[in-house]
């Protein structure tokens, strides 16, 4: 058995990776390295030899193992790449391993190798071309802070087999990104889908091959920044019984350098992917035309008004009407809807003014959507979740078909004509001073809650809770002017009865109330007498 591996932070502490909060402490120390560097160019630098780290301890094991079969049964597998993409795993060469850099780490050389380690890795491996940081050796760079950023890392997943190596490095990884989200404030939001607001989507969606309902378990996200949905998604299969490669990744993105993030990010975690990128977005440039996804997860950059709309007036996606040229929001849903397989369902996260604007036709194309039955469900979301914006936000799920004839084995509850609302605003807890999160009890509550109403097996009973969650009919929502915020359709939430008689209750408030009045004449009189002294009288 595997025994924990450990790092050494700044201070030289050891930092135990089986241990609740390792990749804050690893963080932390990493942190300190940074200097005067800006969050902004540091996570490249960090984030690349995380990846460097990953891709060596991968071959390094898949090295070993061959080495051992060759001695066994006089074969040379261990220096064929293709033995290695055979098994997911990428070929490094000698020069590139970081064996090699760990030992260079103190060399004012080191930027200039770490270049050359990631050229030599692009080289033999298709599929990183272009993707790997490359730019260690620039003079602003401390080569000191460089050294002690490799020995740091060097002790990440140490003394672990394969499997356990990769998914501390892929944690490691991951809590990276967001701890840089977070340091870079708004431009954070740009690459980075909060972890919490992640989860309820792919709570929610359950993004599993389901031949059943001839859901193949194809994912798609067409803005999808550094890959948070994927891999959230990726986990959810996992721990539901299913591997790696089950689902089937699909992406696009606009931002370059955001590109990269996301290709290791999904490396890093073994996740193989078909993730597009061209700088005109998935608007002007839908790479993957053709794809019908079943499960579709989004977080689109909020009211976006130069999405250049003017030159897609007539496009096939505007099923429902065309998008104002102002605002990107309506845009993003019918693109989305456009990509639904048959019995596709989407889960996307959207400014709350999305959800009863009237301006430039939107009201026309959400009354359109709804009209058509293809709005499931609603989420209203508390606020403070994201790094980039303090605009409320809310979850938009949609469905290609809402017909239990064509549901899971045995069969969904029938909500054609029905949509739920579930106002979530009251739920989550502070993490610092300006975010909040959900909790694991909550995000598992609102999923539960859907999958209750839409009648899942083993889901247990719906039912309407004040406050909370309401299965709304069209003839409500036509009432409502098809506006679709939570809070006009989940009414107040019941009090609870404290057990106090109501004569009891009257007659003790009413003393209070006396009493404070009593008081409240005193404090007068008194501020009254004050005045007078000063000479303000009346």
């Amino acid at each position: 058995m595997a025994q924990h591996g450990t790092a050494k932070n700044g201070n030289g502490a050891t930092l135990k990776q089986g241990q609740l909060g390792f990749e804050a402490d690893l963080f932390k120390a990493a942190d300190k390295l940074r200097g005067n560097m800006e969050p902004s160019d540091y996570k490249h630098v960090a984030l690349g030899l995380i990846f460097l780290k990953y891709i060596s301890d991968a071959f390094e094991a898949r090295h070993k193992a061959l080495l051992a079969d060759d001695l066994e049964h006089g074969n040379s597998a261990a220096e064929d790449k293709d033995e290695y993409l055979a098994d997911n795993v990428f070929w490094v060469p000698r020069e590139a391993r970081w064996s090699h850099l760990r030992a260079a780490a103190r060399l004012p050389t080191i930027g200039t190798l770490i270049d050359d380690a990631m050229r030599a890795i692009e080289k033999d491996n298709e599929s990183l071309k272009g993707v790997l940081p490359k730019d260690y050796a620039r003079p602003a760079l401390n080569k000191v802070m460089l050294g002690e950023l490799i020995d740091l890392i060097s002790g990440i997943a140490l003394n672990e087999d394969g499997d356990k190596s990769k998914d501390i490095l892929g944690r490691v990884y991951e809590y990276f990104l967001g701890q840089f989200a977070g340091a870079e404030g708004k431009r954070g939001g740009e690459f980075y889908t909060p972890r919490s607001v992640v989860r309820v989507l792919v709570e929610m969606l359950e993004p599993l091959p389901d031949p059943a309902r001839g859901v193949a378990g194809r994912v798609y996200d067409p803005c999808c920044g550094s890959g948070g949905m994927f891999v959230q998604s990726e986990k959810f299969v996992q721990e539901h019984g299913g591997r790696i490669g089950d689902i089937a990744i699909y992406g696009q993105e606009s931002n370059y350098t955001t590109w990269r993030l996301a290709k290791m990010n999904l490396a890093v975690r073994g996740i193989d992917s078909d993730i597009r990128w061209n700088n005109e977005g998935s608007f002007h440039k839908d790479e993957l035309r053709d794809l019908k996804a079943d499960y579709i997860l989004a977080n689109p950059p909020f009211n976006i008004s130069d999405w250049g709309g003017e030159r897609l007036h007539e496009d096939v996606r505007w099923k429902f009407g065309a998008p104002p040229v102002g605002n990107a929001n309506y845009a993003w849903l019918q693109h989305i809807y456009h990509h639904l397989a048959p019995n596709g369902t989407a889960g996307v996260v959207l400014a709350n003014g999305s959800m009863s604007s009237n301006q430039s036709g939107e009201g026309e194309i959400r009354k359109a959507m709804l009209e058509a039955d293809v709005v499931d469900c609603m989420v209203a979301l508390p606020g403070q979740l994201f790094y980039s914006t303090q605009i409320p936000a809310c979850l938009w799920f949609l469905a290609r078909n809402k017909n239990p004839a064509n549901g899971k084995a045995g069969g969904l509850r029938d909500r054609r004509g029905q949509v739920l609302f579930i106002d979530a605003r009251k739920l989550g807890e502070l993490v610092d001073r300006t975010r909040r999160e959900l909790t694991d009890e909550e995000i598992q509550k609102i999923a539960d809650t859907y999958h209750a109403w839409r009648g899942e097996k083993g889901a247990g009973e719906y039912a309407d809770v004040a406050g909370f969650c309401k299965s709304a009919s069209m003839d409500d929502i036509r009432k409502h002017g098809h506006v679709l915020t939570p809070g006009r359709y989940v009414g107040a939430a019941e009090q609870e009865d404290d057990g106090e008689p109501f004569e009891e209750k009257m007659a003790r408030l009413s003393k209070l109330w006396r009493e404070q009045r009593t008081q409240a004449a005193k404090l007068d009189a008194a501020i009254e007498a004050n005045l007078k002294e000063l000479g303000y009288g009346e």
